[in-house]
């Protein structure tokens, strides 16, 4: 009987190794999908697509909260950026209201570039 213990277990040890073999490929095959290309790039795009969504959940928190403070950056930041055409209208709409009959100070030229162009001989 003792032979048929010790064959017992060495069946057992096999069916055991065998279930350890089976659950290592099983964890190398859901790695192997996880660090895929595809499924990190989609992983990624998901994460920033719930950022973003977060963001602007935030960003429309804080304009319900100081609609006044808000409406006054964004003001600021519209007229550093066209400062150049507000500057311009300005210019005209001046040159426009002062009269014929007073002397007009002389326009400045327009600047040119400091390159020198070379003519074609």
């Amino acid at each position: 009987m003792n032979k048929v213990a010790g064959q017992l277990r060495i069946a057992a040890a096999e069916a055991e190794a065998e279930r350890r073999k089976e659950q290592a490929l099983a964890t190398a095959r859901e790695l192997a999908h996880r660090l895929a290309p595809k499924t990190v790039a989609r992983n990624a795009w998901e994460g920033a697509k719930v950022k973003g969504a977060d963001l602007a959940e935030d960003a429309v928190d804080a304009v319900k909260q100081r609609p006044l403070a808000v409406t006054g950056a964004v003001a600021a930041v519209t007229l550093f950026l066209a400062r150049e055409p507000i500057r311009r209208a300005i210019v005209d709409i001046y040159d426009a209201m002062t009269s014929d009959e007073e002397e007009a100070a002389p326009r400045p030229a327009p600047r040119r570039s400091r390159t020198k162009r070379v003519e074609d001989k």
